[in-house]
C-alpha cells in the first residue's frame, strides 16, 4: 500500500536550503519515493490555524520505503542541517488502494 510523508515547515532562515535540496530529492528517489508537492505560498481554504511557510507531500510505494528513507544514515545529517533553520511537523499516512 502506498504511503505518504506529509510535512509543514516553518522556515527561520534559508542558509541550509541549497545544500539540503541539492541532496534530498535524489535520496528520496533512492528509496523509491518522489515529491508530489514541494512549495510555499499556501492558501487557507478553511480553518484559522497559522499557515506554514512551506508544505510537502512525498509518495513512497509502502511504509517500509518511507521509513527506510526517514531513518536512513544518509538522511540523518540532513535532518540536523534542516533543523538549524526550520521547524517541521511531519506525518506518515497510508494511501488508498
Amino acid at each position: 500500500m502506498r504511503a505518504f510523508v506529509i510535512g509543514q515547515m516553518e522556515i527561520h532562515n534559508s542558509d541550509w536550503m541549497a545544500e539540503y535540496f541539492s541532496i534530498v530529492p535524489s535520496l528520496i528517489q533512492e528509496h523509491s519515493g518522489e515529491f508530489l508537492v514541494r512549495g510555499g505560498d499556501p492558501t487557507t481554504l478553511e480553518g484559522d490555524d497559522r499557515l506554514p511557510d512551506a508544505a510537502f507531500v512525498i509518495e513512497f510505494p509502502d511504509r517500509a520505503s518511507a521509513l527506510g528513507f526517514w531513518n536512513s544514515e544518509e538522511f540523518r545529517p540532513l535532518v540536523m542541517l534542516r533543523q538549524i533553520g526550520s521547524s517541521l511537523n511531519a506525518i506518515l499516512v497510508d494511501g488508498l488502494d
